[in-house]
């Protein structure tokens, strides 16, 4: 299997005795924007010095910088099930937690889509529990059609990513057939036996199946695939440079590898403590391999949720987040109501802003908040996604989108304030683009947006 334990333990050896000559050799090899080797970033992980800290993040910075620009997308999660016949043992659904179980009708859905909408949001993340009785792909499906016909006065959901468990090549062709944007699928843990342990006698406790969901998902044709492990369950160095392997399994077998990864901490659910688990990552750690990754795949998006605190995440849009949930609710139909202390979420959170407040701190931190979901639409995925980033011409239709779905937010649901900072900011950043046609490509949406069309991009 391409999760090499034994090399990444050799490597991770060696490198605990990197000079602060070696860490500096590399640190200039990643601003220099050459690739980094599994050697290369296994050195970078023994970074403590506050000095080279301040080097890794800055260069992690400059990275995002050249590649994302100043936006940020946004998105929600909708959760629409909490069945499991999973035992997993850091997580709130496990089948052994005891409390009324829900799944959504679809009448359901499109009330939390309504409010979902409502915030502003037109890009969302479903998820669900494992439960092929209860939440079988044939009620995935049939949510998926009920999301995307879902309209309110301002519009629709334009584009949903599927967070479920893993599954078959015929199954994934089904999504793919749905419209889907990204199939979202964490490891958990690329730890062979950590995932063991931590999955007991779940039909989810198959590494190898599990492990090899993205290679299904791209033979369907599933263009974009969203990674990540659940950072505390095992030493977060070896899940760091694991990542980087699947990556590169990917990229060699398909052309292209991660085009999001995600970096979920390890959070109190029901039926866990926290003290239970041995490898709970600090924040200075995280920090640091949040930095890291975004060396070490430049022009992957790195994804920040709410189980993250509003000052964790806002410095870490700094040093290489490009995505982050707003608003997000982690609860079966939490979004319509919290059923009076009967609802379980997943996980906790730790920011729990508005979208508008959100929006508000973006724009006052000179970000560009965008609902952009123009690429799937246009064809601008997989390997076609990737070049155009890699060649920089992401630029001429990324930001002219942001800030085209940014004026359609503060027309639909912004509050005065919001208005005013919005609209300063949009004529600040219109003035930066470089390219007169795109310019005026997107003055011309405003002023349609403006007359009361909508859904415009390049």
């Amino acid at each position: 299997m391409f999760i090499n334990h034994e090399l990444i333990n050799e490597l991770l050896e060696n490198a605990k005795n990197s000079t602060e000559s070696d860490i500096d050799k590399v640190l200039f090899k990643a601003s220099s924007r050459e690739n980094l080797t599994y050697s290369d970033i296994a050195t970078l992980l023994q970074i403590n010095d506050d000095i080279q800290l301040k080097k890794l993040f800055k260069i992690a910075g400059e990275i995002k910088n050249s590649i994302y620009g100043n936006r940020v997308v946004l998105f929600a999660p909708l959760y629409i099930s909490n069945y499991c016949v999973n035992d997993c043992v850091y997580c709130g659904y496990q089948r052994c937690n005891k409390f009324e179980r829900r799944k959504l009708t679809q009448d359901e859905i499109r009330e939390e889509v309504k409010i979902l909408e409502k915030m502003g949001h037109k890009r969302l993340a479903l998820e669900a529990g494992e439960d092929p009785n209860n939440c079988p792909i044939e009620y995935i499906l049939e949510s998926l059609d009920t999301i995307y016909s879902t309209y309110n006065q301002n519009g629709n959901i334009r584009r949903v990513n599927v967070n479920i468990a893993a599954t078959t090549v015929n199954n994934y062709k089904k999504l793919k057939e749905k419209g889907i944007g990204t199939y979202i699928l964490f490891q958990e843990t690329y730890n062979k036996p950590t995932f063991i342990k931590m999955h007991g006698k779940s039909i989810k406790n198959d590494y190898d199946y599990h492990l090899t969901a993205f290679d299904r998902a791209m033979e369907a044709g599933i263009d974009d695939v969203g990674a990540g492990v659940l950072f505390g369950l095992s030493d977060p160095k070896f899940e760091v440079l694991a990542l980087m392997m699947h990556n590169d399994h990917l990229e060699n077998k398909f052309g292209v590898g991660f085009h999001t990864i995600s970096f979920p901490r390890l959070k109190k659910a029901e039926g866990m403590e926290l003290n239970d688990f041995p490898h709970i990552v600090d924040d200075d750690t995280f920090k640091k391999i949040v930095a890291i990754t975004r060396l070490a795949v430049p022009f992957t998006g790195i994804i920040m949720s709410t189980r993250e605190s509003a000052s964790m995440r806002n410095e870490l849009l700094k040093y290489g987040v490009s995505q982050i949930s707003a608003g997000s609710i982690t609860g079966v139909g939490g979004y319509k109501e919290c059923e009076d202390g009967k609802n379980v979420d997943q996980f906790t959170l730790d920011d729990h802003r508005t979208p508008i407040q959100v929006l508000k701190e973006l724009i006052n931190d000179e970000y560009i908040p965008s609902y952009c979901t123009a690429c799937y639409r246009m064809g601008r995925t997989g390997d076609r996604f990737m070049s155009l980033a890699k060649s920089g011409e992401i630029h001429n239709v990324c930001t002219p989108n942001a800030l085209t779905t940014l004026k359609e937010f503060l027309l639909d649901y912004g509050d005065d304030e919001l208005q005013t900072m919005g609209e300063k900011l949009i004529q600040k950043e219109l003035s930066k683009i470089k390219r007169d046609d795109v310019r005026e490509i997107v003055y011309n949406n405003i002023n349609s947006l403006n007359e009361g069309k909508r859904d415009l991009y390049l």
